[in-house]
Protein backbone atom coordinates (compact mmCIF):
# COMPACT_ATOMS: atom_id res chain seq x y z
CA UNK A 1 0.00 0.00 0.00
CA UNK A 2 1.15 3.57 -0.55
CA UNK A 3 0.68 6.31 1.27
CA UNK A 4 -2.57 9.00 0.25
CA UNK A 5 -1.64 12.85 0.39
CA UNK A 6 -5.19 13.38 0.39
CA UNK A 7 -5.79 11.78 3.84
CA UNK A 8 -7.66 13.68 6.61
CA UNK A 9 -4.87 14.24 8.95
CA UNK A 10 -2.49 15.54 5.71
CA UNK A 11 -5.37 17.88 5.04
CA UNK A 12 -5.08 18.91 9.04
CA UNK A 13 -1.38 19.42 8.61
CA UNK A 14 -2.06 21.60 5.67
CA UNK A 15 -4.09 23.70 7.06
CA UNK A 16 -7.47 22.72 4.91
CA UNK A 17 -9.14 21.00 7.72
CA UNK A 18 -9.48 23.10 11.46
CA UNK A 19 -8.19 21.23 14.25
CA UNK A 20 -7.92 21.89 17.91
CA UNK A 21 -4.48 22.33 17.95
CA UNK A 22 -2.16 21.26 21.27
CA UNK A 23 1.27 21.57 20.09
CA UNK A 24 3.35 21.37 16.96
CA UNK A 25 7.33 21.40 16.51
CA UNK A 26 9.33 21.00 13.31
CA UNK A 27 8.49 17.39 13.33
CA UNK A 28 5.03 16.51 14.81
CA UNK A 29 1.61 18.51 15.29
CA UNK A 30 -1.06 17.05 18.51
CA UNK A 31 -4.81 18.38 18.49
CA UNK A 32 -7.50 16.79 19.87
CA UNK A 33 -9.66 14.13 18.44
CA UNK A 34 -12.99 15.14 17.18
CA UNK A 35 -14.13 11.68 17.71
CA UNK A 36 -13.31 11.00 21.39
CA UNK A 37 -13.28 8.05 23.08
CA UNK A 38 -12.60 9.68 26.35
CA UNK A 39 -12.09 12.92 27.39
CA UNK A 40 -8.83 14.67 26.38
CA UNK A 41 -8.03 12.06 23.32
CA UNK A 42 -5.50 13.26 21.61
CA UNK A 43 -3.68 12.39 18.97
CA UNK A 44 0.11 12.91 17.75
CA UNK A 45 1.02 13.06 14.39
CA UNK A 46 4.16 13.43 12.30
CA UNK A 47 4.48 16.02 9.78
CA UNK A 48 6.06 13.35 7.43
CA UNK A 49 4.10 11.30 4.79
CA UNK A 50 4.02 7.87 6.53
CA UNK A 51 1.21 5.63 5.70
CA UNK A 52 1.98 3.86 9.32
CA UNK A 53 4.38 2.24 11.34
CA UNK A 54 5.18 -0.25 8.84
CA UNK A 55 6.36 2.58 6.22
CA UNK A 56 8.03 5.18 8.53
CA UNK A 57 11.46 6.18 8.97
CA UNK A 58 12.61 5.66 11.71
CA UNK A 59 14.12 8.86 11.67
CA UNK A 60 10.24 10.01 12.14
CA UNK A 61 9.99 7.31 14.98
CA UNK A 62 12.88 8.85 16.69
CA UNK A 63 10.56 12.23 17.20
CA UNK A 64 7.31 11.11 17.97
CA UNK A 65 7.94 8.62 20.44
CA UNK A 66 9.04 10.95 23.17
CA UNK A 67 6.08 13.49 22.78
CA UNK A 68 3.66 10.17 22.67
CA UNK A 69 5.33 10.06 26.07
CA UNK A 70 4.85 13.92 26.86
CA UNK A 71 1.83 13.85 25.57
CA UNK A 72 0.74 10.69 27.76
CA UNK A 73 2.06 12.30 30.91
CA UNK A 74 0.39 15.54 30.75
CA UNK A 75 -2.81 14.16 29.22
CA UNK A 76 -2.60 12.37 32.91
CA UNK A 77 -1.88 15.14 34.96
CA UNK A 78 -4.59 17.94 32.72
CA UNK A 79 -7.45 15.22 33.03
CA UNK A 80 -6.65 13.74 36.28
CA UNK A 81 -6.93 10.06 35.01
CA UNK A 82 -6.41 7.02 36.05
CA UNK A 83 -4.32 5.63 33.59
CA UNK A 84 -3.38 6.87 29.57
CA UNK A 85 -3.68 4.18 26.46
CA UNK A 86 -1.63 4.71 23.88
CA UNK A 87 -2.91 3.54 20.56
CA UNK A 88 -1.82 3.22 16.55
CA UNK A 89 -3.27 0.48 14.26
CA UNK A 90 -1.69 -0.40 10.73
CA UNK A 91 -3.68 -0.97 7.89
CA UNK A 92 -7.84 -2.02 7.42
CA UNK A 93 -7.01 -5.04 9.21
CA UNK A 94 -5.48 -3.80 12.16
CA UNK A 95 -8.02 -1.44 12.93
CA UNK A 96 -6.57 1.98 10.86
CA UNK A 97 -9.29 4.22 9.60
CA UNK A 98 -6.90 7.30 8.34
CA UNK A 99 -3.97 6.02 6.75
CA UNK A 100 -1.05 8.79 8.09
CA UNK A 101 1.03 7.63 10.84
CA UNK A 102 -0.61 8.86 13.90
CA UNK A 103 -0.73 7.76 17.90
CA UNK A 104 -3.98 7.91 20.03
CA UNK A 105 -3.34 9.51 23.59
CA UNK A 106 -6.43 8.62 25.42
CA UNK A 107 -7.20 9.30 29.57
CA UNK A 108 -8.72 6.50 31.18
CA UNK A 109 -11.25 6.15 34.20
CA UNK A 110 -11.42 3.30 36.49
CA UNK A 111 -14.75 1.64 35.39
CA UNK A 112 -15.44 3.94 32.60
CA UNK A 113 -15.29 2.05 29.35
CA UNK A 114 -14.31 3.95 26.36
CA UNK A 115 -16.42 5.10 23.55
CA UNK A 116 -16.93 3.88 20.34
CA UNK A 117 -14.91 5.93 17.89
CA UNK A 118 -17.60 5.84 15.48
CA UNK A 119 -20.07 8.28 17.27
CA UNK A 120 -20.64 11.91 16.70
CA UNK A 121 -18.51 14.63 16.52
CA UNK A 122 -17.35 16.42 20.03
CA UNK A 123 -18.40 19.93 19.94
CA UNK A 124 -15.85 22.57 19.25
CA UNK A 125 -16.30 24.38 22.74
CA UNK A 126 -15.33 20.98 24.41
CA UNK A 127 -12.78 20.01 22.26
CA UNK A 128 -11.40 23.80 22.96
CA UNK A 129 -11.64 23.40 26.61
CA UNK A 130 -9.75 20.30 27.01
CA UNK A 131 -6.67 21.62 24.13
CA UNK A 132 -6.17 24.37 26.90
CA UNK A 133 -6.03 21.92 29.74
CA UNK A 134 -3.42 19.94 28.15
CA UNK A 135 -1.65 22.97 26.55
CA UNK A 136 -1.42 23.90 30.13
CA UNK A 137 -0.56 20.73 31.94
CA UNK A 138 2.56 20.80 29.19
CA UNK A 139 3.63 24.07 29.89
CA UNK A 140 3.85 23.04 33.96
CA UNK A 141 6.15 20.38 32.97
CA UNK A 142 8.63 22.46 31.51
Amino acid sequence: MTYESGNVFAKILRGEIPSQRVYEDAHCVVFMDVMPQSPGHALVVPKAASRNLLDADPATLAHVLPLVQRIARASKAAFAADGISVMQFNEAAGGQSVFHLHFHVIPRFDSVPLKPHTGSMEKPEILARHAEALKKALADMT
